[in-house]
């Protein structure tokens, strides 16, 4: 085995050294250009690619910073309509008297449910005075004294009436007990009609952070993406982590980037790790939205899109390859087709001897073919000798065996005798067993023949369950049903008896056998029932054997199909090989497509069918 291994690599060995001057060739003139332009070309591509994709990844987030925008001068205008009411002037007047505060009341509650109708409002709240109606109902109405503590009540105050706005916060409200929404709110002042310079409230326009949260989670720009907004100085406004909220900006490096400009993307190395920052500004507020992505996510969407090109350029080679490979062959297979043919004619017209001869007209790779033809066609002949030798063999085996069986007239005439011996001592029971017993060989010798009739299976494996009875009785009963077949042809078809159809000897028997030792000998009671049937169905025949005894698993019954089984039983019955054996004989008599199958479960007892191609005599001649 190892001289034939060194063989063959020797054999490719000189394979290569002969086409030497090609490889160097495809090697000089293909491959190292061809990688290098690869290389180049890739890495070229790659930088572009990785361009175009974080320029995608801004207009992406400058579309998210159009919506934000829009959603923010949407709440801006509900708040100016609000802020320019008059009821509200009116409700805000330090001489206005209770009626005119009620009359207002009513105007104002109908504006603020109103101003609810848009989706994005939230709630709508104003700090009033103390001395103003309702002014601590704590729903839209607040007293003034419960603002001045938040940390943007001197940013309100500072900016003279123009709209500030929040970062996202927790509030609670006590008509929503079992939620503390976070929300995002845009105040402003609002000054006593009569004495302009008095600040008499703050109106609060409040919007569901879940609403600006939806928007930041459809931006799609890589697996590892971070989003959040950041105020002009450096304070998380909204973050997918809460407890970051109101904080600064921890990296410094991010800071810086979005400092800048108002837009723009930069690539940014920070604790060992690289990463795009793309940013863009929402105008109505001032903050930056900011997208984090590391770096190898954009190479990695590069380098697939990169694919496309290195296929296209790959395959250029290959084609070169190819064509290179083609001219090759071009000339080294129109010198061995000579050669060859000329091996298959000597193959043809001189046989082996003739090979030999051209042994001292061979050169290069193709005397290594002629040797191979010569050793394949001497490996032939030294089989057929083989064979032959083996069939001499087996034939001696054959006879042998034949010289060593029984004649069956001097069994059946000494069985007779004994029969008879016990008919004369009146010992019945040993008669009839013995009569069984002669039926069994008769039926199961069948004059030599490997097929018997249906009618003899069904017979044999009477006479077998009736010996049976005698070694163990009244331990089980057996029935058999059958019935017959129609013949289609004429107008009124004809019945075919069962013994029209063949079957190959000894089919039910071992079946039987398994079913009387394995199925109903080892049930709990010993005892049970065996039903045979044999029912034609088309042009098949089903001879089916039942019992009620222990059953078994389906995997097992599965396995005794497929795999011999020669281990002794414990009752010393013999082997478990018979159901392999039968079912192996089947498909070799009908067919891959018939043969035996096995329905059982643990408990539920076991039916085994056989099913065969029915074939009469005439078709068997």
């Amino acid at each position: 085995m190892m001289h034939r291994g060194w063989t063959y690599v020797s054999m490719i060995f000189k394979s290569v050294l002969a086409a030497k001057l090609w490889l160097i060739a495809y090697v000089v003139l293909i491959l190292i250009p061809a990688s290098i332009f690869l290389y180049a070309y890739s890495q070229r591509y790659s930088r572009i690619l990785e361009e175009e994709v974080t320029r995608t990844m801004l207009q992406t987030l400058k579309q998210a910073e159009i919506n934000l925008n829009h959603q923010i001068n949407s709440l801006r205008d509900t708040s100016n309509a609000i802020f320019m009411n008059p009821k509200l002037v009116t409700y805000l007047r330090t001489s206005a008297s209770y009626g005119d505060q009620l009359d207002a009341l009513n105007e104002l509650r109908y504006m603020v449910d109103n101003a609810r109708t848009n989706l994005n409002v939230f709630r709508v709240r104003l700090y009033v005075d103390d001395s103003k109606l309702f002014s601590h109902e704590k729903v839209n109405f607040f007293p003034y004294e419960s603002i001045k503590a938040s940390p943007w009540y001197k940013d309100v105050l500072n900016a003279g009436g123009l709209l500030v706005w929040t970062g996202a916060y927790m509030e609670h409200f006590i008509d929503i007990p079992n939620e503390d929404p976070y929300i995002f709110s845009g105040l402003r002042i609002l000054r006593d009609p009569d004495h302009y310079d008095n600040i008499s409230g703050i109106l609060s326009i409040d919007v569901d952070a879940r609403i600006l949260e939806n928007i930041l989670s459809n931006i799609k720009l890589n697996n590892e993406q971070q989003v959040f907004l950041v105020a002009p100085d450096g304070t998380l406004v909204l973050h997918s982590d809460k407890s970051l909220l109101g904080t600064k900006l921890k990296s410094s490096a991010v800071l810086n980037t979005i400092e800048q400009s108002n837009e723009g993307v930069s690539a940014i190395e920070e604790d060992n790790s690289q990463q795009y920052v793309v940013y863009t500004t929402i105008s109505a507020t001032g903050w930056k939205l900011v997208a984090e992505v590391p770096k190898k996510g954009i190479s990695s969407r590069a380098a697939s899109l990169n694919q496309i090109s290195s296929v296209a350029t790959l395959t250029g080679v290959t084609v070169l390859f190819l064509i290179l490979v083609f001219i090759l062959l071009a000339f080294i297979v129109r010198g061995m087709n000579r050669r060859v043919q000329t091996v298959i004619k000597v193959i043809k017209r001189e046989g082996i001897e003739g090979l030999d001869e051209r042994y001292g007209t061979s050169d290069g790779d193709i005397n290594l073919l002629e040797k191979s033809v010569d050793h394949l066609i001497h490996r032939v002949r030294n089989l057929m000798e083989e064979t032959y030798k083996s069939k001499v063999q087996e034939r001696e085996a054959q006879l042998r065996a034949l010289q060593a069986q029984i004649n069956p007239h001097f069994l059946y005439n000494t069985l007779d005798t004994i029969n008879w011996i016990a008919i004369g001592h009146k010992a019945h029971d040993i008669s009839q067993m013995i009569d069984g017993l002669a039926k069994y060989f008769r039926l199961s010798l069948n004059k030599g023949k490997d097929v018997v009739t249906v009618t003899d299976e069904l017979e044999l494996a009477k006479v077998y369950l009736e010996i049976q009875q005698t070694r163990f009785p009244k331990s089980f009963e057996f029935e058999f049903e059958t019935s017959v077949a129609h013949d289609d042809g004429g107008a009124e078809g004809q019945e075919r008896s069962l013994d029209s159809f063949y079957i190959p000897k000894l089919t039910l028997q071992p079946i039987v056998e398994n079913a009387l030792l394995h199925g109903i000998r080892k049930s709990k009671g010993k005892t049970g029932k065996i039903t045979i049937r044999a029912v034609v169905e088309g042009d098949d025949l089903l001879l089916s054997v039942t019992d009620d005894g222990i059953g078994m698993e389906p995997e097992l019954a599965q396995s005794l199909l497929t795999e011999p089984r020669p281990t002794m039983r414990n009752d010393g019955s013999g082997s478990s090989y018979g159901l392999y054996n039968v079912n192996e004989r089947s498909k070799l008599f009908s067919g891959e497509a018939y043969g035996l199958h096995i329905q059982s479960s643990p408990g539920e007892g076991t039916t085994i069918t056989a099913r065969f191609r029915c074939q009469s005599h005439e078709s068997e001649a």
